[in-house]
């Protein structure tokens, strides 16, 4: 292989990751023309590309609108999902606290710098259906679904990743202040779980529990997203109780599991 034919090899690629990185949550559908201005090549090559990725099933064409993606990234997602470990470890438990507590109960999990959604469970009787779906993104400095992530990784680690992405003011209960944070951190550290109020939503209340691996450090975290208009506060104690004592058989499941 020639150094010319690898590196045009590895801009076709570099192109096809770029294409496909062009959706996102408020941008479902793309055209050529979309293609053609984020490259900045011609229409007739950004169709090119296109049809490259249509051909392996990364994208789908929707005559008269445009390209969406196809089967294979729900396939890659899925394997994905699979490959993480503790997600098909917690799913049975997932499931049964999200039928005990009629709430969405979500497993989240550090990837690199952000905070990624990796399963979510609803009870068939649930009060408030929420829009948390697998495989999104949420902010790092708010939520007890990402902060129980944090609260156990070194100081330095937790001022690093703060510093790697613009923290979000969603309300006035959201804390953007890194020191803030890391003081918050302790406080989660020193009960055992977190518990947020109004961080990203006004109305919303999150409980999470950290799961340990056997060496000891947090591979996820358990959570239950509530609203607080439809909870008795005097039940929180007993439902964090019940996320403590879930996250914990997560733990001992994860153990076992890497011996």
């Amino acid at each position: 292989m020639n150094e010319s034919g690898y590196r045009e090899r590895n801009s076709t690629a570099d192109r096809a990751l770029t294409i496909l990185e062009m959706f996102d949550d408020d941008r479902l559908i793309i055209t050529a023309v979309d293609v053609a201005e984020t490259l900045g090549v011609a229409r007739s090559t950004a169709y090119r590309y296109l049809q490259t990725l249509v051909t392996a099933s990364f994208l789908e064409e929707d005559p008269g609108r445009g390209f969406r993606l196809g089967v294979k990234i729900l396939q890659l997602s899925r394997i994905a999902r699979r490959s993480q470990g503790v997600a098909e470890l917690a799913l049975p438990t997932m499931r049964q606290l999200a039928e005990e507590l009629h709430q969405t109960v979500l497993l989240t999990r550090l990837s690199g710098n952000s905070i990624v959604c990796l399963e979510r469970e609803e009870s068939q009787r649930q009060y408030v259906r929420l829009s948390y779906e697998r495989g999104s993104l949420l902010d790092i400095n708010a939520g007890a679904s990402a902060l129980v992530l944090l609260a156990w990784l070194p100081e330095a680690r937790v001022r690093e990743l703060l510093a790697a992405q613009p923290l979000t003011r969603f309300t006035d209960a959201t804390l953007v202040d890194p020191d803030a944070i890391v003081e918050r951190l302790a406080a989660i550290r020193s009960d055992g779980f977190a518990v947020t109020r109004g961080e990203v939503d006004q109305e919303a209340m999150g409980i999470a529990a950290p799961i340990f691996s056997s060496g000891g450090t947090v591979v996820a975290g358990l959570s239950v997203v509530l609203i607080q208009s439809r909870i008795d506060q005097e039940a929180v104690p007993s439902i964090t109780d019940a996320i403590v004592r879930a996250a914990a058989h997560l733990s001992e499941r994860v153990t076992l599991h890497d011996a």
